[in-house]
């Protein structure tokens, strides 16, 4: 008699996480955008080395171009535990912050700032994250 109760697993879904100093712009856009692009495929965290009180009204008006809402985001601490419970990790300027765990893919974006622009140089620094966001999407397993 085959036991029949157990589902086949399903493979864990790979986990990323979006670090910036405050976290209050480019993170939170790749962390929206990765979301919104991949569909509940990838577990998708964002956070900071030293947050923010709040998103940059910038960023929350271009996402919400592309019918993001970041109206409810709050920016978040990096921890080790997020760092650890990741399979890629992509820095944007935190520096020596960020830890660093063996068997982690690490990535660093290189990205303008958002802090203090207006909403055309946010806009295209979205772009640019949307690139990069959709190039390792096709990456992932």
């Amino acid at each position: 008699m085959s036991d029949t109760s157990a589902a086949p697993s399903q493979p864990p879904r790979p986990s990323v996480l979006f670090v910036c100093v405050h976290n209050a712009g480019r993170s939170q856009m790749a962390a929206a955008l990765l979301e919104h692009h991949g569909g509940g495929r990838v577990e998708v965290r964002s956070a900071g080395s030293a947050p923010a009180d709040s998103i940059n009204p910038a960023v929350v008006e271009v996402m919400g171009e592309l019918d993001i809402d970041l109206h409810a985001a709050v920016p978040k601490v990096l921890t080790t535990e997020a760092v650890e419970a990741s399979d890629v990790v992509v820095t944007m300027g935190c520096g020596d912050a960020c830890p660093v765990f063996p068997g982690k893919r690490y990535l660093d974006w290189q990205l303008e700032d958002p802090a203090g622009r207006g909403v055309d140089a946010v806009r295209r620094i979205r772009d640019d994250i949307d690139l990069r966001v959709r190039t390792l999407l096709s990456e992932l397993p």
